[in-house]
């Protein structure tokens, strides 16, 4: 069966409006998927926007809700963001309490076997511009999806360094291919951006994965 690999971020608007292709795309074809979040690009390069273009973030502004738009899909920026950062100077704060979190869940959510439907129903509620941080919402997320917040927790709790081990991997796994996300490996062969997915579908038909 054929193996992809989907390298993603929470604060990355186009893994945002990825997830739901990729969720269909898991659910349309026999293939093993196994969903790989990693940290903002902003935390695995904390100098990234301090030394990148000037015209990264404004094209960034404009491009992202013009696809979303594109693509029919609700688009608001997240309130708040899921790192702390300060966005005039680039600067990343060393404690990241919020994105720690969202990442402690989706890997745990993984050991229940539903991390990408997780990182789908929590998207959607960052990208929704709605609270998504109180332990309220994201106890009601990961109800959404048939999980136990308390379970989860519970397995965070007995499994911190399995977690940090995971995260170092799929970052180091990551960068065997390309830097940004959503980055899709089928089998060794690497798909980069959301503009993407539709090579993507073209070679998973090509192969004949598509489900009897």
């Amino acid at each position: 069966m054929p193996t992809l690999d989907i390298y993603w971020s929470f604060r990355s608007p186009y893994s945002y409006l990825a997830i739901d292709r990729l969720v269909s795309i898991r659910d349309e074809f026999a293939i093993d998927v196994h969903f790989r979040p990693v940290r903002p690009l902003a935390m695995r390069e904390p100098d990234f926007f301090e030394r990148g273009r000037k015209q990264f973030l404004p094209y960034l502004f404009r491009d992202a809700p013009r696809e979303a738009a594109r693509l029919g899909i609700p688009f608001s920026l997240p309130n708040p963001d899921p790192i702390n950062m300060d966005m005039e100077s680039g600067k990343v704060a060393p404690e990241q309490p919020l994105l720690n979190r969202v990442m402690d869940l989706t890997i745990a959510a993984e050991h229940f076997g539903k991390s990408l439907d997780f990182a789908q129903a929590l998207s959607r509620r960052i990208w929704s511009g709605e609270d998504w941080s109180s332990e309220k919402a994201l106890n009601d997320i990961a109800a959404s999806v048939a999980l136990d917040i308390a379970a989860l927790d519970a397995w965070i709790t007995e499994n911190s360094d399995e977690i940090q081990s995971t995260i170092a991997r799929n970052e180091a796994n990551q960068l065997e291919y390309h830097w940004g996300v959503p980055l899709m490996v089928l089998d060794g062969e690497p798909f980069f951006g959301q503009d993407r997915l539709d090579s993507l579908i073209w070679r998973l038909k090509e192969i004949d994965a598509k489900r009897q």
